[in-house]
């Protein structure tokens, strides 16, 4: 019987190479649907891994505390949001007092998301910067802001209000090139500062985009130079294996202090590192199954040619299928040897969308400093769907041959 099989799949081998252009163009749209199948699933996984190793450079056992809902809102914020009054400095004092799961408390203020700021040197400037006011605990409860060069503001520095920054590490080199950034002075919308320090990029970013544009300086330097910023945010740090504790904790602090009703909906967010995940994850099965829907149709319209053209194949065999039966040829071995045609047809465009799809995908990896790969189970998929749409496809065409009548097949011109 393995005989018998290798043989067939030997006869397929050779049709698919006595017909190129035909095959080639039979499995476009195998080859097209199973490509799009590994090259999404690649290009989330890489995705993936890098919005969890961003997400958990803020701190696994840190949460963010912000007046406005989290997430994706797709949309100006509703009315009710944009009523919730601000976050303050002494609703960070309350949860330090109110909540024994918590280690550590910082928060930041920053402007209105529509005022743009720039800082600038004799030798560069920089636009569209993440310019933030600080406290002083700001880099022990953010692992991403560690200082790489200099020192990171002092709380000497912010209650007097001095007038000194932190530079992003892409920052520094653009307004002091080739020179050390840190004792230097730079102008923040036409405020001059003192360099102090420069915080280290963060790790897990890729492409182009990737860019430390944080300009940091003390908190209260940030509110007398914009008096009108009221964005206050937080980050609060849970001790280790804490965080759900602190979070409840934080949350009822935050409730009774902000007024909100029993049963009432909270007039801020708490969201945590795992939260994060979980939703860009619900982001990505909506990607997947649209994807899915996608590849199926190509699939379909790959399934149909495979059908035609085996069913022309067997057409143009019909002389061949008569002397197969007359000497001995069982309907299996008839049904089995169409459908091994079949199915080595579809199998090796699912080889082929493997083959261009790492290609690309390493294309990306070269160019953008990415680290994503198809997926072992996507690729496995890949080649088994395939396999499956030549199975499917080939059946019809296989028992057409199947049932042949060798005597009329011998006659047939």
């Amino acid at each position: 019987m393995a005989q018998a099989y290798g043989e067939n799949l030997k006869q397929a081998m050779d049709t698919l190479r006595a017909h190129k252009m035909r095959s080639a163009l039979t499995v476009f749209g195998v080859v097209l649907g199973v490509s799009v199948i590994m090259l999404v699933a690649a290009l989330i996984t890489g995705f993936d891994e890098t919005i969890q190793e961003n997400i958990k450079q803020f701190g696994a056992d840190t949460a963010f505390i912000s007046k406005w809902d989290q997430g994706f809102h797709g949309g100006d914020p509703p009315m009710e949001e944009r009523q919730r009054k601000p976050l303050t400095l002494e609703d960070a004092k309350a949860l330090i007092a109110g909540c024994p799961a918590l280690k550590n408390v910082t928060t930041f203020l920053q402007t209105g998301w529509m005022q743009v700021h720039t800082v600038r040197t004799k030798a560069g400037e920089v636009s569209a910067i993440d310019f933030r006011g600080v406290q002083a605990n700001f880099g022990q409860v953010y692992a991403n802001a560690a200082t790489l060069a200099g020192r990171f503001i002092s709380e000497g520095d912010d209650l007097h209000r001095e007038k000194v920054v932190m530079l992003g590490e892409n920052v520094a080199p653009v307004l002091f090139p080739g020179a050390d950034a840190v004792g230097k002075d730079v102008m923040i919308d036409g405020t001059d500062f003192r360099v102090i320090g420069v915080v280290e990029k963060p790790k897990g970013g890729f492409g182009m985009g990737d860019e430390d544009r944080r300009v940091l300086i003390p908190f209260n330097t940030f509110k007398k130079t914009y008096p009108a910023a009221d964005e206050i945010n937080m980050r609060v740090q849970a001790n280790p294996g804490m965080l759900d504790q602190a979070v409840d904790q934080a949350e009822e602090v935050l409730r009774r202090r902000r007024n909100v009703p029993y049963n009432g909906k909270d007039n801020f967010s708490i969201r945590t590192a795992a939260q994060e995940v979980e939703e860009f994850h619900n982001i990505m099965m909506m990607v997947y199954v649209a994807t899915i829907v996608l590849s199926a149709i190509g699939l379909l319209i790959g399934g149909v040619g495979v059908m035609n053209i085996m069913l022309v194949s067997v057409t143009e065999r019909t002389r061949e299928i008569g002397v197969r039966k007359a000497i001995g040829a069982k309907r299996s071995d008839i049904t089995w040897q169409f459908l091994l045609e079949a199915m080595t047809l579809t199998g090796s465009g699912g080889v082929i969308a493997l083959v261009l799809v790492n290609g690309l995908v390493l294309l990306f990896r070269l160019a953008l400093q990415w680290r994503g790969a198809v997926p072992v189970w996507a690729a496995t998929a890949g080649v088994l769907v395939s396999v499956s749409v030549g199975l499917i496809f080939g059946v019809w065409p296989a028992m057409k041959a199947a049932k042949l009548d060798p005597v009329e097949a011998l006659r047939y011109e």
